[in-house]
């Protein structure tokens, strides 16, 4: 019998047609319910998801067969890495395939902000002409600190490679990666001295409300922020106090911490949309997006083609 994979979300189809041709059966369970995927995990070898249902215990547990784990995207919060090491289930990411998405993603929020592109477009749109109110800021001549060095981070770093920017970065879990496009640096000096400050860092124990009150006091000057990482990195009650205290002159913010787990249901009941959202929703020094920054027409397939290629990788090693 032929080992299962179960895609619990759309991907790109090249993941399936890679599978296939390795011997696995493909199914489809983007259309099930959490119940009726609990159901059907019992001979599932293999599973492929995005953000549909958290791979927790109670969820896992009805696996018995499952082998590995296939995420396309970057981020693991979403996944009981600890059960899974227990049990041995291998897990897959794709950071690699994204990254390129995420670093264009993060410039183009940057000049917007600077150059009030946002605002003035939807100005004019409603009428009013007003040049003197969004005269913009050069990023020439500017410090841009990256916190989290890791495929995304990298790539923004890239991105920055024909402006005149000094490009500081601090990464706790790496070092030596200095170059002469950047400059590996402490926590402490890329708060201290950026103009710029964009988070690429994953969401665990240790980074959950990294931007908070004691950072942006910390702050040497007032900065752009860009967070393109996980929502709960930055804390909004903070930033809104950064922001009317001058200490953050405009945001980008393509996640956020009220993001439901799918994020596509974002705006399910806008009712109860909490008060800290709305002024993120109402501030004109603010430029969100909804979860976008690695969600291009390439990176849809590479994410994919990523993933074949680490499961091929694997399951050849596996092969007497």
């Amino acid at each position: 019998m032929k080992q299962q994979v179960i895609f619990l979300d759309t991907v790109h189809e090249i993941l399936e047609q890679r599978l296939t041709e390795l011997g696995f059966t493909c199914v489809d369970g983007s259309e099930w319910s959490l119940e009726e995927t609990k159901a059907k995990l019992k001979e599932a070898f293999g599973i492929v998801i995005r953000s549909r249902f958290p791979m927790n215990k109670d969820l896992l547990a009805n696996a018995e067969e499952l082998q590995f784990i296939a995420r396309s995207g970057a981020g693991m919060e979403n996944i009981d890495e600890a059960y899974c090491n227990d049990r041995g289930i291998v897990l897959f990411n794709a950071p690699e395939g994204n990254r390129n998405a995420v670093g264009e993603h993060a410039l183009g929020m940057l000049l917007s902000l600077m150059n009030k592109l946002h605002t003035s477009h939807q100005e004019i749109r409603h009428g009013k002409w007003e040049r003197d109110g969004n005269r913009g800021i050069e990023l020439d001549g500017k410090t841009v600190g990256i916190i989290g060095y890791g495929n995304n981070g990298r790539a923004f770093a890239k991105k920055l490679r024909g402006f005149d920017v000094k490009v500081l970065a601090y990464d706790k879990y790496k070092s030596g990666f200095g170059d002469d496009f950047v400059m590996e640096a402490t926590l402490e000096a890329v708060v201290r001295k950026s103009d710029v400050i964009s988070f690429h860092i994953p969401q665990n124990n240790e980074t959950v409300y990294f931007a908070n009150q004691e950072f942006f006091d910390a702050l040497g000057k007032p900065i752009f922020l860009l967070n393109l990482s996980r929502g709960k990195i930055v804390e909004t009650a903070a930033l809104i106090r950064a922001i009317e205290g001058g200490k953050v002159l405009a945001a980008g913010l393509d996640v956020n911490e009220f993001e439901k787990s799918s994020f596509e249901a974002f705006f399910e009941d806008e009712s109860s949309i909490p008060e800290n959202l709305k002024y993120l929703l109402h501030s004109d020094k603010i430029l969100m997006t909804p979860h976008i920054g690695g969600w291009t027409n390439e990176s849809y397939f590479k994410l994919s083609n990523v993933l074949a290629d680490k499961i091929n990788d694997w399951w050849s090693e596996r092969q007497p």
